[in-house]
Parts: C-alpha cells; structure tokens; sequence
C-alpha cells in the first residue's frame, strides 16, 4: 500500500526537525567542552538521551530487553501519573500545582549537584520520584515541607546507595515516611474537601477550615506514606463508609494523587501496554487484597471495612500500580513478583484492619522492598535447583 503525501511530508518533517535537534545538540556538546559550564554536561546528556535512544547498557537495574531506553521509559511513568496530578490540581486548586513544582526544583537541583560531583548523567529515576511524591501528599501541606521531603528521600532513599539501580527502597516512599515521622500533625491532619463546579481550575487553594477534617483526636496516628486516605481513617473512627461512587471519580477528601480510581486506572494501564510496568505485581498486589479484604471481612467486619470499599479508597491502586512496580526496588524475577505482591496485599488488609494506622499500604510496600533481593535469590535457587536434577 502506497501511503498518502501527506504522510511522507510528515515524516520528511519530523527528519528535518530531528535532525536540526541532533546538530543543535551536538555544537552544543562542542562548545561546553571548551567552556567553564562543562560540569553542566549531565542537563545535555540528559536531553540528548530524551530525544534519541541512548547507546548504554544498564548495570544495575532497571534492565531492558527491548529499544527503549531508561529515560524514555521513567518519562512514559511521568505521563501514566499526569491525570491524577491534574485531578489534584482540579479537586484541590493551583497550589498542587506548586507543590509538584517544588517537588521537581529541589528534586532535579540535587540529582545535578551529585551528577556533576561523580561526572555522571542525570538519573533518570529522578523525574518519577518528583512527580510520585507530591502526588502522596496533603493537598494544603506547608510548601517548605515538600522541599525538605524530597531533598531527604532523594539524598537517603537513593543517592546514599550508589544512585539509581543501587536503592534499596523507593525513593518515593522514602520522602514521604521522613515527612510522615517528623511532621506527624500535618501529614495527618491537613485534609480538605473536593471543590464544585470547575473546582481548583478556577482557585489556588481550598479552605481547609470550611473543609471537614475526617481524623478522629482518638487516632493520632492514623495516616500513611503512599497515603493518608481519609475515607479509612474515617471508618476507623466512626466506622462510616464513604459512597463507591465518590471514591471512583475522586469526590472524597484525600492525598492530591490517590483520590480518583479511575484516573489511577487508567494510568496503570497505559504502564502495562506499554510494558514499563510488569503486570505480575498489580494483579498478585490487588487480587491477593481483595482476596484477604473478602476473608477478615467475614470475620471481623467492625475491624475491616468491606472489599470494594478498601479497593477503591486509600493508597491501594496508586501503590500497586506506581510504587509497587519499581523495577529497582522490587523483585525482577517472575515468581518473585508474584511473592511480592502477594505478601503486600496480606499486610495491607492486616495493617489497615489491625493495627493504629489507616493505611497500610506504605508499610507493606517498603517492608517488602528489604527482602527484594532474598526473594530474587530464593526463587532463582529453587529454579536451578530444579534444573540441575
């Protein structure tokens, strides 16, 4: 089939554009050689590597098997997470937009400070944390705090560790507990209403004291790192369960990225068509939860709220499909990751239904992180095991 002309101009265009990037970049290549801004190398390599497929092969994780490249890959995370940050900006006003900004500034500023001390490029891992972080946090969280957060889950949540494929944890995560430990009061308790109408495309920022804080003065500590949801912590107070509906399209009081199930959704989704995500993780991470929520339900239905309520509210859909699917943090071998989602959605349910926190789902995520590399070697020593023989 002959395509059409248009589509070859289109194509002969694209070249052309893509060419004048490639020259662009590299007269600029030659003239920050020379120049006393040559630490800055890292900012052009970063953007050489976004526009062209980068000629590395990864020695820690993540490893790719096919063309595409690590920076390309964390920018595909970055777009799956853009519509719960815009429905933060819509339910809870501009100021998410700020927080998010903040995030990135300080995030970004750090990476380039430690790629130009080791004479690295940028992490690439740095774009995701800049935009999970904020997404965990309270829509009207003081904007200094969002600084300190992931200037601290950064420095000890990765670059501690050698940076990107060295961490243990996930960086994200990490910022977001540090908060969680030190400003207990605000990360518990800064909680607002959706607005109406347009919402927060029309407003900076909510009123937090027109809006009903869901935190009972009897649970001090409820609240989590992936998120402090307050439909849970509501239940755990009152044991009131929020309308299914509300929790679907995001009309509920919570963190600016956790509130919307179906947005959340369709994000994880784009991850796994597209294969940045391993499928095994959210499947074992949700169906093992629901599994679990169905069977301490039936036991102790006081305790644990009812499985579709659990779905839908709190940090879980957000943990299984943006946190949980770190492919440094987490187990890279098949039936490693079905362990691993297995066991976070056991300790999600048990947390939530047991413990003094809402959530769980923070804990069970960064629990399960440590024994990452133990799960990879037992799965691998039980498959060769059986090979041998």
């Amino acid at each position: 089939m002959v395509p059409p002309h248009w589509a070859s101009k289109t194509r002969s265009g694209g070249q052309a554009v893509k060419g004048l990037i490639r020259k662009s970049l590299d007269l600029c290549y030659g003239w920050l050689e020379k120049s006393p801004l040559k630490p800055l190398k890292p900012l052009l390599n970063a953007a050489d590597g976004f526009f062209f497929r980068g000629a590395e092969v990864t020695e820690a994780a993540p490893h790719l098997r096919d063309g595409i490249n690590l920076k390309r890959m964390f920018i595909f995370v970055v777009f799956a997470a853009m519509p719960s940050a815009l429905a933060g900006i819509y339910l809870f006003g501009w100021r998410a937009l700020w927080v998010i900004l903040i995030s990135y500034v300080v995030g970004l500023g750090l990476e380039v400070v430690f790629a130009a001390v080791r004479k690295e490029e940028i992490s690439e891992g740095a774009f995701v944390t800049c935009i999970l972080f904020p997404l965990t946090l309270p829509p009207n969280i003081p904007l200094w705090m969002v600084g300190v957060g992931i200037f601290m889950g950064i420095l000890f949540g990765k670059e501690v560790f050698g940076g990107t494929g060295h961490n243990i944890f996930n960086p994200a995560l990490v910022s977001r507990i540090f908060l969680y430990i030190c400003f207990p009061a605000v990360m518990t308790g800064n909680w607002i209403r959706p607005m109406e109408g347009w919402g927060g495309f029309i407003k900076y920022s909510g009123d937090l004291l027109s809006g009903e804080t869901l935190i009972s003065a009897s649970l001090p500590q409820a609240g989590d790192a992936v998120t402090a949801a307050t439909p849970l912590t509501d239940f755990k107070a009152t044991g009131e369960l929020a309308p299914l509906w509300d929790l679907f399209w995001g009309n509920v009081s919570g963190s600016l990225g956790e509130t919307s199930a179906i947005l959340i959704l369709l994000g994880g989704l784009f991850l796994i068509i597209t294969r940045i995500a391993d499928w095994r993780i959210p499947l074992s991470y949700i169906g093992s939860f629901v599994i679990f929520a169905f069977i301490f339900h039936g036991i102790n239905p006081e305790k644990f709220a009812p499985v579709g309520f659990q779905l839908l509210s709190g940090g879980l859909l957000f943990g299984a499909f943006f946190m949980a699917t770190d492919p440094v943090s987490g187990p890279f071998t098949k039936g490693g990751r079905w362990f691993f989602g297995i066991i976070c959605g056991l300790l999600t349910v048990l947390i939530r239904g047991v413990s003094g926190y809402a959530e769980g789902v923070m804990f069970a995520i960064l629990f399960m992180n440590i024994f990452s590399s133990l799960i990879d070697e037992l799965v691998l020593s039980y498959r060769y095991k059986e090979f041998r023989r």
